[in-house]
């Protein structure tokens, strides 16, 4: 009995990670055949960039290098998998604000989209964006074209994403001041600026 006991929570167990690695999502972004001179001549191999993500806020990258194809996206899966990052999006579908990044020569822009927009974005910005779960936003890539650099200031610049959550957790107040705050500051400043016009109207007059 005990036997089987441990049997069927070895394979319940089993199940269970299976069902956890089917919920990311992986992309292949770039391979590359790499060379590594020896004293016989020369070892080929590959190099793969993957970016992995739960489609529901996280989102990882990571490479890996081997001598056959299939075991170098194995090993840049993994990596990504251990370096996931939690990204906050608003109505889970797109950015709460614009965000800039770098990295090296890479340079890109994000802006937040209304709905029905798409993800406007190429190569490995697209794979990020697909994988993070975003289904509306704008993206522009201005610096160098290297993938690697291009993910690495995608992921800089979602990583300065802020909440209206986080931050009314750090100024000790509920979502609903910072919210109304900021849409409130707004409309206070139009009847500041009506007397000052009805002022220089009527200097003229006289």
């Amino acid at each position: 009995m005990a036997r089987e006991e441990n049997r069927g929570r070895g394979r319940g167990k089993g199940r269970g990670e299976r069902e956890e690695r089917d919920e990311f999502v992986d992309k292949l972004v770039a391979i590359n055949r790499v060379a590594k001179v020896v004293k016989g001549g020369k070892n080929f191999g590959f190099a793969a960039l993957v970016v992995v993500g739960d489609q529901k806020g996280r989102v990882g990258f990571g490479k890996g290098k081997a001598r056959e194809v299939p075991e170098a996206i194995r090993k840049a899966s993994q990596e990504a998998k251990r370096n996931l990052v939690r990204i906050p999006l608003r109505e889970g579908r797109t950015l709460h604000h614009d965000a800039q990044g770098r990295w090296g020569a890479g340079k890109v822009v994000l802006r937040a989209a209304p709905a029905g927009t798409g993800i406007i974005a190429g190569g490995p910005m697209r794979a990020i964006f697909e994988t993070l779960g975003v289904q509306d936003v704008v993206a522009k890539s201005i610096g160098s074209s290297n993938p690697y650099n291009m993910v690495r200031a995608t992921v800089d610049a979602l990583k300065n994403q802020t909440s209206p959550r986080s931050i009314a957790a750090k100024r000790g107040k509920k979502v609903s001041d910072v919210l109304s705050r900021r849409t409130g500051g707004g409309a206070s400043e139009q009847p500041v600026s009506e007397p000052a016009g009805d002022a220089a109207e009527a200097a003229g007059a006289a």
